[in-house]
């Protein structure tokens, strides 16, 4: 099984997060991987392992762990301007409320996106998402949700989508038009809506722009009913499903979300038990965002135990935007994950990856290390996969690997 393959790992521990395999992590010690035309086609233990008659390059992993590529399932990476200012003003005392009448919060990154250049926002993204590959993420989710017009959510997925053609990740891109009442809509939030169903959506999928839409159903944002316009909007066009939902309040948005189907709700942190059933029942990743949970200073926890007890998935991803989680790193959320919800490091990893994948309706292509998955991968120089979850800010990356092939940043 491995005479045909293009390149070959030997002596490597896989944490797989094979769902089939019954052991933590998914575990397989001592393990030869072999990949062909960038999928996974060979896994076997190394004294099953034949070296003769190869053709392939073989990289010998010296005992090091190699698990599925890494998954950030949400973020805003996409935007201009900077929110730094406002941070200091609210630990000056400063209340949200204020700063936005003072032209600050979302309407400030709203009037910065407007203002650039699609050249400009790949330009001002791309450090960002630099600083997501180096800690081994191979895909990526990028929102729209700044631009708030035609053009302006327009210009945010083609930087996106351009961000992914120039560096070695898969991006996938949400349209989040319904995340914030632009100023120009301030006394008609039906009519704006409107305008996403009408225009946006048709307008990002007649140009190959979105893989799904995303919403704000929040009391600060847009009503269920609202939500649910742009959900029909969205399969009628055939887009995906996210939401950012139970955030601040309980509009029981997760269980409207599931039932059209949804891939991931997002936030979660007043979710309740009715909401996680329907969850459980459409199969729905929970995606934990505690970036957003830290830098907000939040005190109410997700219900991970009840997310636990129904079964449900649960992502981890950094939720990295200018305003309420600037993180660029996803071995910290991962870290932040256990210490501030009490995942295990088991957990943690499988948010990054095979729920991350799930929550980016990629379960059959990326996220674990299986026979027939993309060859994303990671050799990482450790001892056991918990060290991923417990230290952060070193890098411990031998091999970032995108398709089968060799791609450090």
């Amino acid at each position: 099984m491995f005479k045909t393959c293009d390149r070959i790992w030997t002596n490597a521990n896989l944490a797989t997060f094979d769902g089939d395999i019954d052991q933590p992590y998914g575990a397989l010690s001592n393990q030869a991987i072999g990949v062909r035309s960038g999928r996974i086609v060979a896994i076997a233990p190394m004294d099953r392992f034949d070296s003769g008659a190869l053709s392939a390059d073989v990289v010998d992993a010296r005992g090091g762990w190699m698990t599925p590529g890494l998954v950030d399932a949400h973020s805003h990476l996409v935007f201009a301007g900077s929110r730094a200012q406002e941070f200091e003003q609210r630990l000056l005392g400063a209340s949200y409320e204020e700063i936005a009448r003072s032209g600050g919060g979302i309407i400030s990154t709203v009037r910065a996106t407007r203002g650039a250049s699609v050249d400009e926002l790949v330009e001002l993204s791309e450090p960002r998402l630099l600083a997501l590959l180096k800690e081994g993420v191979t895909s990526v989710e990028i929102k729209s949700g700044y631009g708030l017009s035609l053009e302006g959510e327009l210009n945010m997925l083609r930087a996106a989508r351009q961000l992914g053609e120039r560096h070695p990740v898969r991006v996938s891109t949400s349209l989040l038009a319904a995340h914030a009442l632009p100023p120009e809509y301030s006394d008609n939030a039906d009519a704006y809506i409107d305008l996403i169903c009408n225009d946006i959506i048709p307008a990002a999928v007649a140009e190959g722009l979105a893989d799904a839409v995303d919403v704000f159903c929040e009391t600060i944002a847009f009503s269920p009913a609202q939500c649910e316009r742009v959900f029909q909007a969205a399969k009628a066009h055939g887009l995906g499903i996210r939401a950012h939902v139970e955030q601040l309040s309980n509009l029981h948005g997760a269980a409207l979300a599931a039932r059209y189907g949804a891939w991931s709700v997002d936030h979660l942190e007043w979710l309740d038990e009715d909401g996680v059933e329907a969850m459980a029942q459409a199969g729905t990743v929970a995606t934990l965002l505690p970036g957003a949970f830290y830098f907000l200073r939040d005190t109410r926890v997700p219900p991970i135990q009840l997310l636990r007890k129904h079964g449900v998935g649960m992502a981890v991803a950094t939720d990295l935007n200018p305003g309420s989680s600037p993180l660029a790193s996803l071995r910290l959320a991962m870290n932040m994950a256990c210490t501030l919800f009490r995942l295990t490091p088991e957990e943690a990893l499988a948010g990054v990856t095979r729920f991350g994948a799930r929550a980016l309706g990629l379960a059959g292509e990326a996220g674990q290390l299986k026979v027939g998955m993309q060859a994303d991968m990671l050799l990482w120089d450790i001892e056991h996969p918990a060290e991923l979850s417990y230290q952060f800010g070193v890098n411990p990356i031998r091999q970032r690997i995108v398709a089968g092939e060799v791609k450090n940043v």
